[in-house]
């Protein structure tokens, strides 16, 4: 039997292309969970509120399956807990955000600490021309870009630390505090968050872990009061509205 050419055997352990139909439903199951996952973090489905995936396929036009998927991952990343017959979107609660706070502090302690030994020159350079580029900002830019701002600047810092498991964890904690992190900045404004973030950048800059340290931790934390306040002007724009709230 005269042997195969190697055109030929190579053609026979070509693997199989991905089904486009496979690839579509994975493209748009991504686009349900990102959906579903947006309206948890701006709490379209408010706190408390029952889910059921029969109703959210209907009011979103899809089939039941990636509905199903996105609401058992929302379970997992902590925006929805189960119930009987379906899923509810967790409630807006201080000593949950209190919880959300600590752990991001920790986490951000971790990643300023390995981002001091580990970020380079170039990274170092990067953040701070990122941080004059954000400081140009219009006085009226809008919160939600404000907090964007913001969070690049502490995935910066993520990304020096060299750890990706940090940096994920960072991801899924801002996400979950970010309906609060909008309130918050209403007050805080924004020059006060440049001016921090510069004093942190220095102090990466100069290899200063303990300076960064207490920096960051000013930076971050809020007290228990501010908490409740910003939890109780949150509350009362979900279920009351922007301009009942505001009139509060």
């Amino acid at each position: 039997m005269s042997a195969l050419k190697p055109s030929k055997a190579i053609k026979q352990v070509k693997k199989p292309r991905t089904s486009p139909i496979s690839r579509v439903r994975r493209e748009r199951g991504s686009d349900v969970f990102q959906t579903l996952r947006d309206m948890a973090i701006s709490y379209q489905l408010k706190p408390g509120e029952r889910l059921s995936e029969i109703e959210l396929a209907q009011r979103l036009g899809l089939s039941r399956t990636p509905v199903r998927e996105a609401l058992a991952r929302l379970v997992t990343e902590g925006f929805l807990e189960p119930c009987t017959r379906g899923y509810m979107r967790r409630p807006l609660q201080v000593q949950d955000v209190l919880d959300l706070y600590e752990a991001r502090m920790a986490v951000e302690r971790e990643c300023l600490r390995y981002a001091v030994e580990r970020a380079s020159a170039e990274q170092i350079a990067e953040m701070q021309d990122f941080l004059d580029t954000s400081r140009k900002a219009a006085p009226g830019t809008a919160v939600r870009e404000l907090v964007e701002l913001d969070e690049a600047f502490h995935n910066r810092i993520a990304a020096m630390s060299g750890n990706g498991e940090l940096a994920r964890m960072l991801g899924n904690l801002n996400e979950r505090v970010r309906f609060i992190r909008w309130i918050d900045m209403e007050k805080v404004g924004r020059d006060s968050t440049q001016k921090e973030h510069g004093a942190i950048a220095d102090a990466i800059e100069k290899r200063d872990r303990q300076a960064a340290a207490k920096l960051m931790d000013e930076h971050i934390a809020l007290r228990r009061e501010q908490i409740v306040e910003a939890v109780t002007q949150g509350l009362a724009r979900i279920f009351l509205g922007e301009e009942v709230a505001a009139a509060k």
